[in-house]
């Protein structure tokens, strides 16, 4: 999987504490607290999404799927 990512241009995203702080501000569309850091990493870092969760595209973020 390293190796696949690497050869695509994926790289890891690692949790910082702004993410962690900024998913106290979210409204409560979504109770998963992995999904929520997601939502949070993705409108800090401008990143979109890829999901089918219909909850997710809730937030203001992008999403695709």
């Amino acid at each position: 999987m390293a190796e696949q990512m690497a050869a695509n241009g994926i790289r890891p995203l690692p949790i910082q504490v702004s993410h962690a702080l900024h998913v106290h501000e979210l409204p409560p569309h979504h109770v998963d607290p992995f999904d929520r850091m997601l939502v949070a990493q993705s409108q800090l870092e401008g990143l979109t999404v890829l999901t089918p969760d219909e909850k997710i595209a809730r937030y203001s973020v992008q999403t695709i799927w």
